[in-house]
């Protein structure tokens, strides 16, 4: 499709894209009332504000404004202009339109220019070596050793494995040819300089090439795999890159957030292979770290689609220690966590080799140990109960992390498995674990006494309340969305600049603009049409303004009397400056026209 997408197919998209479905896509979302609620994809927070109406079809967050409808949504979360996030809303309901002219794009991008470039090269190469791998003689040799490994041809379709050629250079000249910047290649990865004679080769070089994708589906990175590993890493990965940040990209997040939705359910893989096996085992909920930590930027994603996230790692020393330090992170932001521990030290993807796929799933992502049992699983390793200091330690251990983290009836269970594992009373292990107890109430209510004024000032400054002004400002919009007699009112007896702010009266330019093309009022159009998402954060709180239609034409004078007299102010002040300015000058003349100027304000302020 070439030209402005048709208001109608617009309208026919919007009016078809259930809003909860939309951002469910996304985020996890949990009724309460009329009302659906989520944390925040715009702004970080731990208490759920994020508001979902679907009877209005909208959503707003109570905590930093942001809100709109299921096409700005899309546009917020992915940082994509509204056609694209039009096309993309349609495809999701078997309308398909294709935007040829860039120029209908507002150009705005979570990405810079040369970024894009270097998304576009690797979505290039990614094709180029997917069809070494399927089509060539060069790629035969990795195509049969993928097959053996497991690999099924849909798999390798679905997940664009490639094959790099052993030639030092052939994607450099490719790339060349193609008209990319080799020193932006090199930036992003995918070839390397010599510091020697300044001329490029290809970093990834006779290897089964594994795209690395974010969260909308875009390549990033790739991870290289050579068949032969003798004398080379079994992997190559991409460096670092303006477009590759490992601590933020969890893999198959882009094809897995569906099924996550669905199950309500996350699992968390170590290594991009193991989430290979687990998707040909059937288990499509499964995301993995980018060879590095869990890190907090991974959990706000996380938070976002479940709250329930089983730890799958490998079940050697380092699997374990990653495990018990992902986990303590997860269950620290109030996740439901559960550890999958997998037996004889293998990984996922051996384990579904050796015993296949019911196996992986019915014994081990079925039957997942709780966080509070795993814990005790990892302190009780290497501890000989035969030593009196192992049974103390690891007794402490456990009634340390029962303490202010369990149920009544956790705590009656695992005290009872304590009890049969290290022969010691219950009795004694309550009396010590209500010791602890009572240490723990006293540094957590020290601890809350020296938190509590900073938190109440942050609460007050969270709920301060707008002034006059502003509510005349966001009441005088609130109008002005539901009638354009508003706006040539305000034209008509107004400056062009009506507000005192200016993210008001950008907000007014454009809806003099949407009126004189539209006609009519629509705030979830007109939101859309405004690529700046504060000044969709303005127009979305005037809209949930209440405000009294019988009484529109009072309150829009007071409004307008108000911000009125607000101007005045503001030149009072300014020519009480002047005035000071002038005396300190000696500019006498000058003072008093000043102070005749403010007498003729202040009489005017008063009349008014």
């Amino acid at each position: 499709m070439t030209g402005k997408i048709p208001e109608e197919m617009i309208e026919q998209i919007r009016s078809q894209s259930d809003i909860v479905d939309v951002i469910s896509d996304y985020m996890q979302l949990t009724k309460r009332g009329r009302n659906w609620f989520g944390l925040c994809p715009f702004h970080g927070e731990n208490t759920p504000s994020f508001s979902v109406s679907q009877d209005k079809q909208i959503f707003h967050c109570f905590g930093c404004g942001a809100g709109g409808n299921a096409i700005t949504f899309v546009m917020d979360i992915e940082n994509i202009p509204f056609p694209d996030a039009v096309v993309k809303l349609g495809s999701r309901i078997g309308i398909n339109l294709e935007l040829q002219s860039p120029s209908m794009s507002n150009e705005r991008s979570a990405y810079s220019l040369k970024e894009e470039k270097m998304l576009e090269a690797h979505a290039f190469t990614a094709e180029y070596f997917h069809h070494l791998l399927m089509n060539t003689e060069e790629g035969e040799q990795a195509l049969n050793y993928l097959l053996k490994r497991g690999f099924t041809k849909e798999s390798i379709e679905t997940n664009g494995i490639g094959w790099s050629l052993p030639a030092w250079d052939t994607l450099s000249v490719l790339l060349k040819r193609k008209g990319f910047d080799q020193e932006e290649m090199a930036e992003c990865g995918l070839i390397i300089k010599r510091e020697s004679d300044h001329t490029y080769f290809d970093r990834f070089r006779g290897r089964i090439m594994f795209p690395i994708r974010d969260e909308n589906g875009k390549v990033i990175a790739f991870s290289g795999r050579v068949i032969d590993s003798q004398d080379e890493a079994k992997y190559l990965n991409s460096p670092e890159s303006p477009i590759f940040h490992k601590s933020n990209v969890l893999f198959n997040l882009d094809k897995a957030r569906t099924v996550i939705r669905k199950k309500r359910q996350i699992i968390l893989m170590e290594g991009f292979m193991d989430v290979l096996a687990a998707n040909q085992a059937g288990v499509y909920n499964a995301v993995a770290t980018m060879g590095t930590s869990l890190t907090p930027q991974h959990i706000t994603k996380l938070k976002r689609l479940s709250e329930q996230i089983i730890v799958c790692y490998d079940g050697d020393h380092a699997g374990w220690e990653a495990a018990k330090r992902a986990s303590e992170m997860l269950h620290s932001e109030k996740l439901k966590v559960q550890v999958a521990v997998l037996p004889e030290k293998l990984d996922p993807d051996d384990y579904i080799k050796k015993y296949g796929a019911d196996s992986f799933i019915g014994q081990i992502l079925e039957k997942p140990h709780a966080y509070i049992a795993f814990m005790m699983m990892y302190s009780r390793k290497n501890k000989n109960f035969q030593f009196e200091n192992d049974v103390l330690q690891y007794t402490q251990e456990v009634l340390e992390l029962l303490v202010g983290r369990s149920s009544p009836i956790e705590r009656d269970l695992y005290i009872k498995q304590l009890a049969s594992e290290t022969n010691i009373s219950e009795e004694a292990i309550y009396a010590q674990y209500r010791k602890f107890e009572a240490d723990h109430a006293k540094r957590y209510n020290r601890s809350e006494s020296k938190q509590q004024q900073p938190v109440n000032q942050v609460a007050a400054q969270t709920k301060k309340s707008l002034n006059a002004t502003e509510r005349a400002e966001r009441m005088l919009l609130s109008h002005m969305l539901s009638s354009i007699d508003v706006v040539d009112h305000v034209l008509r007896t107004l400056e062009l600049q009506p507000f005192i702010r200016d993210g008001y009266n950008a907000v007014f330019v454009r809806l003099i603009g949407f009126y004189e093309e539209h006609g009519s009022p629509d705030y979830q159009r007109f939101l859309e049409v405004l690529d700046d998402p504060d000044l969709r954060k303005l127009v979305m709180e005037a809209a949930l303004a209440e405000h009294d239609p019988d009484q529109a034409e009072a309150e829009i004078s007071d409004c307008i009397k108000q911000l009125k007299k607000h101007r005045i102010e503001l030149e009072i002040q300014k020519l009480l400056h002047d005035s000071q300015e002038a005396e300190k000058m000696h500019e006498h003349k000058r003072a008093l026209e000043i102070a005749q100027a403010i007498i003729q304000l202040r009489k005017s302020l008063s009349a008014i």
